[in-house]
């Protein structure tokens, strides 16, 4: 590629950068108005112009028809008395007779020459315009108005000639004002939108600065937010409302791993103790004795690993979901039978063949983690309900456990919540099963709730809307 190409290309970016956001809207309004002033200029004067001439031709006309009515009604000597009596400066009348001699005018000077050669017939009336009258030694452009008259002794012509230089000299009076005014027109409004500019641009700037000051360690700082509830305002209440976000997210984060650790401290303590306990018995008996105990903390730190990591794709939306047609009632009917294996309580069910759409391991992984929660608290019985209607498909997941307080149900979704004492990590819970199951519901487009049945007891709503279902 040949680098000259290249050189016109980065010197109008380095232009671009050079002219400011203030430069180039100063110059954008200097522009569009110089451009405007000329167009609307142009069609001013030409519209002026055509307006005084269409006047003055309008007066001549209404002369020349005045006169004609006299010639008419009385006779040319009549006519010729009312022209010398009604003359005005910058308008010549001639009444010519039928075989082409002047017989009256408003001026002496146009006694004996002839204006115009028109001629029109009886009742006609023509114009047209001269650079000058050169008969009566009158420079200035001339329009000329020429009409017919029938008389007993012939055809009569009436010429008005009216000057039409006052008409040009006005125009040319305003196009030169309209010149004059117009660069300080253009001043004013370079140095106001310049000012304009500058005032706006200073406080996004002050934004700028407040935002580029504000740090990991400092992000409860907020924007100043002006009080002119403009563009500039609703540009600080939406920075204010990113650094919202930003400190919740930070605040979040930080939970996630002080949490995520706390979680990890106590096996990793308690495979840490047991080896060094083996390794201090040379006979190797007690590596035996703790090596259930190890193999069980191993497993635990496993799961919760694995939680961890589900729930980290979920922030970032990377939670994998497979639609597929899925036989839920039989996803449901393996984990139940697989709690039944472990569990003393009672486990009542009403399932109704549901078939569904989505990823069977995630939504088998929404199960477990209910149905063992459920067994964690549970006292004796546990009912499972699987209904499909009109509008999707409802799981009702009871225990007859204490229900969730109503302040807390919707706090017990979030990682690492345990409300009480029982929901501890010795029983079994890490404070992710029901976290992780909500990350899968709404990655399925459904939702999963707790709630309280008729009777008192404990119950999770797990619904899938009818856009997942068949």
């Amino acid at each position: 590629m040949n680098p000259l190409r290249l050189r016109p290309r980065a010197f109008r970016r380095q232009g671009r950068r050079l002219w400011g956001v203030r430069k180039r809207a100063t110059a954008t309004a200097v522009v569009v108005v110089a451009l405007a002033l000329l167009i609307g200029g142009l069609l001013l004067l030409v519209l002026l112009q055509s307006s005084l001439i269409a006047t003055t031709e309008g007066a001549a006309k209404a002369k020349a028809a005045d006169v004609a009515a006299l010639i008419t009604s009385q006779d040319v000597s009549e006519a010729g008395q009312t022209l010398t009596a009604t003359a005005h400066n910058g308008q010549y009348v001639q009444i010519i007779s039928p075989d082409g001699a002047v017989v009256a005018s408003s001026e002496r000077s146009a006694a004996t020459r002839l204006l115009s050669e028109l001629r029109p017939r009886p009742g006609q009336t023509l114009s047209h315009t001269v650079s000058s009258l050169q008969s009566i030694g009158d420079t200035d452009e001339f329009l000329i108005v020429a009409t017919g008259v029938q008389t007993g002794q012939g055809t009569y012509t009436v010429v008005v000639a009216s000057t039409v230089q006052v008409q040009t000299d006005t125009v040319s009076t305003v196009a030169w004002f309209m010149l004059g005014a117009t660069p300080l027109l253009l001043i004013v409004v370079g140095v106001s939108v310049w000012i304009l500019v500058g005032k706006s641009l200073r406080q996004v700037e002050r934004i700028r600065g407040q935002v580029a000051r504000i740090n990991a360690n400092r992000l409860s700082e907020r924007v100043e937010v002006p009080a002119t509830n403009d563009e500039i305002h609703r540009l600080a209440l939406t920075m204010n409302t990113m650094l919202d976000r930003l400190q919740a997210s930070d605040g979040e984060q930080r939970r996630f791993v002080s949490d995520a650790s706390h979680e990890l401290r106590s096996p990793l303590a308690t495979i840490s103790a047991g080896l060094e306990i083996a390794a201090a018995d040379p006979s190797g008996q007690m590596w035996h004795e703790l090596q259930g105990m190890l193999s069980g903390e191993t497993a635990r730190m496993h799961y919760l690993v694995d939680d961890l990591l589900t729930l980290a794709k979920a922030n970032d939306g990377g939670v994998h979901i497979l639609n597929q047609d899925v036989d839920l009632d039989d996803v449901l009917d393996a984990e139940i039978r697989r709690l039944r294996s472990l569990s003393p309580h009672t486990i009542s069910t009403n399932i109704t063949p549901t078939k569904v759409t989505g990823d069977p391991r995630r939504l088998g992984q929404v199960l477990r983690n209910v149905l063992e929660n459920a067994n964690r608290h549970a006292q004796s019985s546990i009912t499972v309900s699987l209904t499909s209607g009109p509008d999707g498909v409802r799981l009702l997941i009871d225990n007859d456990g204490d229900p969730i307080p109503e302040a807390d149900r919707s706090r017990i979704f979030e990682r690492f919540v345990r409300l009480d004492a029982s929901r501890s990590r010795e029983s079994g819970g890490s404070g992710l099963g029901l976290a992780i199951a909500a990350s899968i519901m709404t990655a399925h487009h459904g939702t999963i709730a707790a709630a309280q049945t008729p009777t008192g007891d404990c119950r999770f709503e797990l619904f899938l809307p009818l856009d997942n279902a068949s």
